[in-house]
């Protein structure tokens, strides 16, 4: 039967848990939800859309970096796939300026590919005292070869992200970005709360994972944490129990003064999906106790998948059910400019994941259904 309706236990819509509510599937397509028909096929669990993730370096045993291809992206967002994750923002951190430009053609080449969302560009143009795992010999200030590859980009309607450290990038560079539509993300910085609001004003609108790589909150000083959490931005933050303190998640959610503005990201590595070790600027980082470990011995990304997120937020950040998954659904999908992937209507079933009571992902719903239908020639 290709128009059925469907009746999950519960469905998230993409604002709230609703019950009692069904999806009516035609061609294994969301095209309407409504009150659920006596006739409706039940289905055990929560019906949700599939997580959106906007910063992404790696999957299945590849690193943006080192494979800036349209097929590494394939295997980068087939190994999220695999974890519930059905839109990914691939990631290119701080490297060569040639890197970038080949990251960008990756890009182009992979835009017919379903889930890609475009390119999120993190560095090189960042503060090297706040720099991370990224290579300070990257470093540097901004210059025309990004303008030109943002530019064309945008110029093909390709979204994009790009993190930028405020106090070593112009204001007007700034505002060049926002004006062709690029999300411009504070991350990276060791800037003072006055240098981030004149970046909000010249039309940055994102900061990159909260409280990581960024000047901290202090009782003179908000810094970039500050000035971030008592702002109306989006900001990334990442849930693994290794990057930020669960308590401290949970603070900043419900610190900000606009709800809605919390996007949950992995900042995942190639060691999602693929072997517990990768190459990152020709050394090796590797998987220790669920932690990246780089040559220096510091955090170097994350192995963690949105679905792990949104569990860590709930049972462990004290998030609740319906902000997590906004955290983790609608409103990356808003921030990047993708409503579609943020709702459940005119949606393919492959897109669409099942929880169960823990939040784990149980199944897509093409699988759930496949299950359900052999469960019933069975008896």
């Amino acid at each position: 039967m290709t128009d059925r309706w469907i009746a999950p236990d519960r469905l998230f819509d993409g604002h709230s848990i609703q019950s009692g509510v069904a999806v009516r599937l035609k061609d294994n397509q969301v095209v309407e939800t409504g009150p659920a028909p006596a006739d409706a096929t039940k289905l055990p669990g929560l019906l949700i859309p599939g997580y959106v993730d906007l910063q992404v370096n790696g999957g299945g045993g590849v690193f943006l970096n080192e494979t800036p291809t349209r097929d590494g992206i394939a295997t980068i967002a087939s190994a999220h796939r695999r974890f519930g994750t059905v839109a990914v923002l691939p990631t290119v951190i701080t490297d060569r300026a040639e890197v970038l430009e080949n990251a960008a053609n990756a890009a182009i080449a992979a835009q017919g590919l379903h889930g890609i969302l475009g390119l999120h560009i993190e560095g090189p143009h960042i503060s090297r005292e706040r720099r991370g795992t990224h290579d300070a010999t990257y470093v540097r200030p901004f210059d025309d070869r990004t303008m030109a590859v943002v530019t064309h980009l945008r110029d093909i309607n390709i979204p994009v992200m790009i993190t930028l450290a405020p106090e070593v990038t112009p204001l007007k560079t700034i505002s060049k970005l926002a004006e062709i539509g690029a999300v411009v993300s504070i991350g990276h910085s060791n800037a003072s709360a006055a240098q981030v609001n004149e970046a909000i004003e010249a039309g940055a609108s994102c900061a990159t994972h909260l409280f990581n790589a960024m000047s901290p909150m202090t009782s003179r000083e908000p810094g970039v944490v500050g000035a971030v959490i008592n702002s109306t931005l989006y900001s990334g933050i990442i849930c693994d129990g290794h990057h930020v303190a669960d308590s401290m998640v949970g603070l900043a959610v419900r610190a900000r003064p606009q709800p809605d503005r919390m996007i949950l990201v992995s900042d995942s590595m190639a060691t999602v999906g693929g072997p517990d070790h990768f190459e990152l600027y020709g050394h090796q980082v590797v998987l220790k106790n669920g932690r990246l470990i780089n040559k220096e011995g510091s955090l170097a990304g994350a192995h963690v998948t949105q679905a792990e997120g949104v569990q860590r937020l709930i049972h462990h950040a004290g998030v609740c059910e319906e902000t997590a998954l906004r955290m983790a659904i609608t409103t990356p999908a808003q921030c990047i400019g993708a409503p579609k992937f943020g709702g459940l209507l005119n949606r393919r079933v492959d897109d669409l994941l099942v929880l169960d009571q823990d939040h784990a992902v149980e199944a897509t719903l093409s699988e759930a259904l496949t299950a359900l239908k052999a469960e019933n020639a069975a008896q």
